[in-house]
């Protein structure tokens, strides 16, 4: 399978490669444009002729589909992000894969404490789900040669130990039974850096940790549950050599003096965030991501899309940002609306 990509963008005044501004952005200089990265999975799928069942399924696919959507719209960044159930169904989990839908998660993995210290983790080798993102990450290296960021994915605790046990389920266990919650979600953290890792070393530059539970529940829960693991697996991340982008959607305000201190490089803000409330509580140090409403981007006119997003990447001069709505673009936007989007940066 061989791609045709453009590695440098007209927009750019000088000749650097995607990943070149890219570690400009990561090291505090801010390159000659303003970076763009939206989330691309079901919209990404369609725009390169597949369903989202062989989007999340096949590697290949996911990798040809992602190129393709760079290419024509611009973008700065790719990535292996599909559905949260990798890492589920290494643990055992059944997943189907409807045609045009999200993969379906089937069956519950643990309901007792017993069922939890009898769960293994998983070889993400081994999983074919696992491997197939690894493989994804070593098809992106060696079609695009280093010269576009890669960004890997991983679930972080709370989501995953969702995934397991069931969300309402698992939700009630953080408040009444400890034990479970906790060596469930160690357990989860365990299998992430693995990933995380392995990732890595299949030639990803950044990995995404998708933990959107988190803006559900308070901040003394999250204090207490997950804050912890979150700092141990960015900073495992940070010192195999990787950058982190943390990703929880939905309003993350009142969680926002926690993450403050987690020292994500990346920090992806949902449309209920407002950007500049967010700088000023977490600081000048990592890179803000978003964070139109993802719902405009589908349902305004380009001309309109024009404008907003102007208006954005202007008011975020002089910081470190790149341009993204505040979740996934929608399978039903039309491609001329995301090229606008494109080209108001």
């Amino acid at each position: 399978m061989k791609f045709a990509f453009t590695v440098f963008s007209g927009k750019t005044n000088i000749m650097q490669s995607r990943k070149e501004l890219f570690d400009e952005l990561i090291g505090g200089t801010l390159p000659s444009r303003t970076l763009f990265r939206p989330i691309l999975m079901h919209f990404a799928a369609r725009f390169g002729g597949a369903t989202y069942g062989e989007f999340a399924s096949d590697y290949k696919t996911l990798v040809d589909c992602n190129i393709r959507s760079m290419e024509y719209f611009d973008t700065d960044m790719v990535g292996l992000i599909s559905d949260p159930y990798r890492e589920t169904s290494a643990f055992g989990a059944k997943i189907s894969f409807p045609d045009e839908a999200v993969p379906r998660c089937e069956n519950i993995i643990v309901k007792t404490l017993q069922e939890v210290k009898q769960l293994k983790n998983p070889d993400v080798y081994k999983s074919p789900r696992t491997l197939d993102r690894i493989r994804g990450a070593e098809l992106f290296q060696k079609e695009l040669k280093g010269a576009v960021p890669v960004i890997g994915w991983i679930e972080g605790p709370l989501a995953e130990a969702c995934d397991l046990a069931g969300i309402s389920e698992f939700l009630m266990k953080i408040m009444v039974e400890p034990d479970f919650s906790n060596e469930l979600m160690d357990k989860c953290v365990i299998t992430a850096k693995e990933f995380a890792v392995a990732q890595l070393n299949a030639g990803c530059d950044v990995i995404g940790i998708g933990d959107a539970i988190c803006s559900q529940i308070d901040p003394a829960t999250y204090d207490l549950h997950v804050r912890d693991r979150h700092s141990e697996i960015i900073s495992f991340i940070q010192e195999k050599g990787g950058r982190v982008k943390l990703h929880i959607c939905g309003d993350i305000t009142h969680l926002l003096p926690s993450i403050a201190g987690l020292n994500a490089d990346i920090l992806d803000l949902d449309h209920a965030v407002d950007l500049h409330h967010a700088r000023d509580v977490v600081g000048p140090r990592p890179i803000l991501c978003g964070n139109i409403n993802p719902v405009l981007i589908q349902d305004l006119p380009p001309e309109e899309i024009e404008m907003k997003v102007t208006d954005m990447v202007n008011s975020m001069k002089g910081q470190k940002y790149i341009l993204s709505a505040g979740c996934e673009i929608t399978v039903s936007t039309d491609p001329e609306n995301l090229l606008a989007m494109s080209r108001s940066r």
